[in-house]
C-alpha cells in the first residue's frame, strides 16, 4: 500500500513539473549513470558526435553544459563540454 502511495505521489508531482524541469530532473540523472554513450551536438549548422567509453556524462544545469572524457581518432583522451540544451545523449551498446 505505502508503494502504491509513493508512486502516486511521485506521478502527481510530475505530472506538475513543466517540461523544463522534467527535462532538468531528466539531466541530473545523467550525471551519475556510467557506460556507453553517443554524445551529439547540433545547432541546425554544425553537427558533431563523440563516442564515450566506459565513462560519464556529467551534467551542470546552473551553467548549462554536459561535460565528459572521449579519444580522438589517435587515441589521446579529450574533455570535451557541450551546452545542455543543443546536446543528445544516447546509451549505446
Amino acid at each position: 500500500m505505502k508503494r502504491v502511495f509513493l508512486l502516486s505521489a511521485l506521478l502527481l508531482l510530475l505530472v506538475g513539473c513543466s517540461e523544463e524541469q522534467q527535462n532538468k530532473l531528466s539531466r541530473i540523472g545523467v550525471t551519475w549513470l556510467e557506460g556507453n554513450y553517443r554524445v551529439t551536438y547540433a545547432d541546425g549548422q554544425h553537427v558533431k558526435s563523440w563516442v564515450v567509453r566506459d565513462g560519464k556524462v556529467t551534467s551542470e544545469p546552473a551553467k548549462g553544459y554536459y561535460y565528459f572524457w572521449t579519444r580522438d581518432a589517435q587515441g589521446k583522451k579529450r574533455y570535451v563540454q557541450t551546452p545542455i540544451g543543443r546536446t543528445y545523449i544516447e546509451e549505446i551498446e
